[in-house]
């Protein structure tokens, strides 16, 4: 027999590079912020899927024709000329934000973000077919049965059906919705209408009903640089840890002078929590100051007898410094949020000047380069231009084109046009001048359209007309 010691195998360690999900049960909250956010689900998709209904001049009110290369909002129509307004529209959101940022955090993430209102609503779907979060806990819990089944199916069809829907408002923007209602009926949709409704459905189902915290904490780039615009006196949930700590089991017959704070470590605010985030570790980025926890902190304050606010929204040099909430106040009016503030207040008002002043009618002159000049009966020379006349107002209206610039010049042919409401036309013109007048070579000329029935309404275009030289 043979006395060597036995191998001693090494032990392997598994190294997790990616920690699992855990699956998040937000439990329903009632109180102040819960209310708002709801009114801010309601306004948002009331506006979202009532837009697309609202009628204007017999047509859709709000429809970005992609088609026609023309955007209808109310009485306005925007045309390719104009995509100036678009940025300046982004660009006033984006300054928005970042006011809006700077002084109370991610308030917009908290209460009106897309994501933040479409995972309220599927929630909200959740609850009603699976129950409270502890019932939808047990149910995850249970084998397949046919009980279990029914339930998810019906609450993955109420997503779909509640997804699809959406994806339908989203596309009635861009084609007239009530042109896609009677695709509907008979599913002859075109496959630009079939991509868009089924793709931004999906995303929808799949945002709100599967990824839900993810999209904020993995997906959400304003998440990763909203520290960039946090600094110490902006609002944020904070959690009083002064007088909260110690933490532990608190009776009501505790008097002010115990020496137990007074968070009971219940985890409600965390039980709450749409990210499930603990907010008594401080401000961490992937919470989304939605102030469920705040909710959910006061009702508990209230049932140990203690003060409200343990949880709440604050600044971290009111809470370092115990600032008062006038102070607070005072201090939300700092450089930063004044420079943001003066920015979007020039920006507004430049394009809201700009909108104001904007004349409806734009004319285009582009110049026939088949034949720069030519010499025509009596001597005449003769120049062919096109001019592109676009009508932005929703009214027909008739124009006479006039020119100037050379003795003698004047429009061979018809002088007059008339344009339908919102439309563009081409208009071909000939445009003569007598032998002898003007330098040969370019000279210069001037278009002018003016509207027959309202004579201040006129553009002014300049060109060049070409005589030959001798």
């Amino acid at each position: 027999m043979s006395n060597a010691a036995p191998e001693i195998k090494p032990e392997v360690k598994v190294i997790k590079m990616y920690a699992a999900r855990e699956e998040i049960y937000p439990r329903e909250i009632d109180g102040r912020y819960a209310r708002l956010r709801w009114i801010f689900v309601w306004l948002t998709q009331i506006v979202f899927y009532g837009l697309p209904w609202l009628q204007w001049n017999d047509r859709q009110a709000v429809l970005f024709d992609l088609g026609a290369r023309k955007f209808y909002i109310f009485g306005l129509v925007l045309w390719p000329q104009d995509f100036i307004y678009l940025a300046a529209l982004l660009i006033i959101s984006a300054y928005l934000l970042f006011l809006a940022t700077a002084i109370a955090g991610r308030v917009w993430c908290g209460y009106s973000c897309p994501q933040t209102v479409y995972t309220e609503i599927f929630m909200w779907i959740e609850r009603k077919i699976e129950g409270t979060r502890s019932a939808r806990m047990r149910l995850d819990k249970q084998p397949w049965t046919a009980q279990k089944f029914l339930k998810k199916s019906a609450k993955h069809l109420a997503w779909g059906v509640f997804a699809l829907w959406t994806g339908f408002t989203f596309v009635g923007y861009f084609t007239p919705v009530l042109d896609l209602v009677g695709e509907v009926a008979t599913l002859t949709f075109g496959p630009w209408e079939w991509f868009w409704i089924l793709f931004y459905g999906f995303a929808t189902y799949g945002n709100a009903g599967w990824l839900r915290e993810q999209v904020c904490q993995y997906m959400c780039p304003y998440a990763r640089f909203q520290s960039s615009m946090f600094d110490k006196d902006t609002l944020i949930v904070t959690y009083d840890e002064r007088r909260g700590e110690p933490r532990g089991a608190r009776s009501k017959k505790a008097g002010p002078q115990s020496s137990q704070g007074d968070c009971i470590d219940c985890s409600m605010c965390v039980q709450v929590c749409p990210t499930g985030i603990d907010i008594r570790k401080g401000l961490q980025y992937e919470c989304i100051g939605c102030a469920a926890c705040i909710d959910a902190c006061n009702q508990v304050m209230d049932k140990v007898g203690a003060p409200r606010g343990l949880i709440r929204y604050s600044t971290e040099n009111a809470m370092s410094k115990e600032l008062p909430a006038a102070e607070v106040r005072r201090r939300a009016m700092r450089p930063r949020v004044l420079i943001y503030t003066a920015i979007l207040g020039v920006i507004v008002t430049a394009v809201g000047t700009t909108l104001a002043m904007r004349t409806p009618l734009k004319v285009d002159v582009i110049r026939d380069r088949g034949a720069l000049a030519r010499e025509v009966e009596e001597g005449m020379i003769e120049n062919v231009y096109r001019l592109q006349v676009m009508n932005t107002q929703e009214a027909r209206r008739t124009y006479r084109i006039t020119v100037s610039g050379i003795d003698t010049i004047g429009l061979a042919g018809e002088q007059t046009i008339t344009l339908d409401p919102a439309s563009s036309r081409a208009v071909p013109v000939r445009v003569r001048a007598a032998h002898g007048k003007g330098q040969p070579g370019s000279n210069r000329i001037f278009f002018e359209v003016r509207a027959v029935d309202q004579p201040d309404l006129h553009v002014k275009e300049k060109a060049v007309f070409f005589v030959p030289r001798n």
